[in-house]
């Protein structure tokens, strides 16, 4: 469903006011409790924005396009060009953040499957799929690292170091397995597009800016805000149907809404003890799987607030269920209302049952080999 039609039927609009309500009702019965998980998640979501503008310039300048047009150029067989479109995705969600990588990646590999006539649909799930699972190797390649981890302060090499490798083993059986659930779906026919140009000169400098924010910073929400906002203005003076095309791509709303229920979550989770007991015998593997479940349930960003709301034994183990979790179901995360809304774009037909049946069989293969995985 584009994002238009989204509109039409207020889906951001009801997500901010059930944030709204939700937050005014938990700053009203527990304000300081509601302070705290304020103070706790208010960087994340402030990071998301700061690197969605900085996507949104790297489209604009030809950036993603233009790589998509160097994969099409790649020899050999097609699994070759698969992997390395997994890659692209995988890089972009661990250095502008997931939501980005679905925003702006997904048409344009939908656009290079039917180029290739290669199978659109691998191309299509594997996008999503693999984005959630690659988020977890930086704080600000997910939102939610961001909130279950805040308390520690940890610069993004620090964080990598302790997460690569399972990672890296989420990556590659995400791919591979989304890739034999997929085989032979091609999806629609062959079409001719014609890419806009690829000078990726004010991105590739806002890129730099960020990677280099993102390792070294504890704390690099403030400083890629100034970074993304830099460049839109930058990019605005350059350009200017940019600035209505900013609107149409970034869904402020829904991350505002969001912002109030991840504030009503971690409320909760201060006054009510039973996610923590229940979090503290646990073991590595229930705290994984009780992530995904709740990301499910709640989505991942609330489920984070209120699961990290009080210190855990094994963060993460919670934070692989929290960003793997969500291949489950669309409600896992704002991932896929962003991926469901760009692949409308390029007419690529999406169905929330589809996307449960391969993600389950997807998480569930990921989630116990990732859990092994962890140092």
């Amino acid at each position: 469903m584009p994002a238009g039609k989204l509109r039409a039927l207020g889906l951001p609009r009801m997500v901010l006011l059930a944030g709204a309500v939700a937050s005014i009702v938990a700053a009203a019965s527990a304000p300081r409790s509601a302070s705290t998980a304020a103070s706790q998640v208010w960087p994340a979501f402030v990071l998301v924005i700061g690197l969605l503008l900085v996507g949104f310039a790297a489209a604009q300048d030809g950036a993603f396009t233009g790589m998509a047009a160097a994969l099409d150029r790649l020899p050999g067989r097609p699994w070759l060009r698969y992997a390395s479109s997994m890659a692209l995705v995988a890089a972009t969600s661990v250095l502008l953040n997931l939501d980005t990588a679905v925003l702006f990646l997904t048409p344009v590999l939908v656009l290079l499957a039917r180029r290739q006539e290669a199978g659109e649909q691998a191309f299509l799930y594997g996008c999503v799929f693999v984005a959630n699972s690659a988020s977890l190797l930086l704080p600000g390649s997910n939102l939610t690292n961001l909130i279950v981890l805040q308390r520690d302060h940890l610069a993004g090499t620090q964080f990598a170091a302790r997460l690569w490798p399972a990672w890296l083993v989420a990556v590659v059986v995400t791919a591979a397995v989304t890739a034999v659930l997929l085989r032979g779906h091609r999806g629609a026919r062959a079409e001719t597009h014609r890419p806009p140009p690829h000078r990726p000169y004010l991105s590739s400098v806002a890129i730099a800016a960020v990677t280099v924010a993102l390792l070294a910073s504890p704390d690099p929400a403030l400083p890629v805000l100034a970074i993304g906002a830099g460049t839109t203005v930058a990019l605005f003076a350059a350009n200017r149907d940019a600035r209505r095309r900013l609107t149409g791509a970034i869904d402020v709303t829904t991350v505002a809404g969001l912002f109030g229920l991840a504030v009503a979550a971690g409320t909760l989770g201060r006054t009510w003890l039973g996610p923590a007991h229940a979090l503290a015998d646990a073991g590595r593997w229930g705290t994984a799987y009780t992530g995904a479940a709740a990301a499910v349930l709640l989505n991942n960003l609330p489920a984070a607030a209120l699961l990290s709301a009080h210190p855990t034994a094994h963060p993460r183990a919670l934070l692989l269920g929290l960003d793997i979790g969500p291949n489950i179901a669309v409600t896992g995360s704002l991932s896929a209302v962003l991926w469901w809304q760009a692949a409308r774009l390029v007419n690529s037909p999406t169905s929330a049952r589809r996307y449960s049946q391969i993600g389950v069989v997807v998480a569930m293969a990921a989630i116990p080999l990732a859990v092994l995985a962890l140092p």
